[in-house]
């Protein structure tokens, strides 16, 4: 599937949510591209997966920001490839640094710089201890097997709306408990 008909999928399943993230954040080795950066050379010519580019350009096009949080240990060579790919300037935060806090710093930095909150962001990695540790800030996080794809988009949009709705749920409980007890307290006074 060419790059214009993966974007056009890709405007389809956005254009199916109501509910967006503000920000989705890639990471890159075996995510975006199908190797490790420290096991190559900057002199090489690097490849996407198939779907990553015009999932990257489908999001730009709906205004929706994009990210990179990578815990590579060699970020000269992952920043040569994302020049050499072209995609440098698609991306508002680009967080590449060896780390043993599972994408947690990287997202603290995301945050700062961005000012998006987390619970506002939507995270694709092919790492599942990443998922565990930044799904626990709030961020929704998608693990891809095999890169990520029109799949994995579906399901991280689906999921994020689900998480979006369900907070959403959980404050009108909250402002309702809160007006009850508040109305009991009064009612106790008088």
């Amino acid at each position: 599937m060419g790059e214009e008909k993966v974007k056009s999928e890709a405007l389809q399943i956005i254009g199916a949510f109501q509910v967006l993230p503000r920000l989705v954040v890639f990471d890159l080795d075996y995510t975006l591209w199908p190797f490790y950066c420290e096991c190559r050379s900057k002199c090489e010519m690097p490849s996407l997966y198939p779907h990553a580019k015009g999932i990257l350009h489908a999001l730009k096009d709906k205004g929706i920001d994009v990210a990179v949080a990578s815990r590579s240990p060699t970020a000269d060579i992952a920043k040569a490839f994302l020049d050499k790919l072209n995609l440098t300037s698609m991306f508002v935060v680009r967080e590449i640094f060896s780390s043993w806090t599972h994408k947690t710093e990287h997202f603290q930095k995301i945050h700062t710089r961005t000012g998006v909150p987390f619970n506002s962001m939507l995270f694709f990695d092919d790492e599942d201890r990443n998922i565990q540790a930044v799904s626990k800030m709030g961020v929704t996080s998608i693990f891809v097997g095999n890169g990520v794809n029109l799949g994995a988009l579906r399901e991280g949009l689906t999921k994020f709306s689900q998480n979006v709705n369900t907070s959403e749920k959980n404050k009108l409980r909250w402002l309702k408990f809160s007006q009850n007890s508040n109305s009991s307290k009064n009612e106790d006074k008088e």
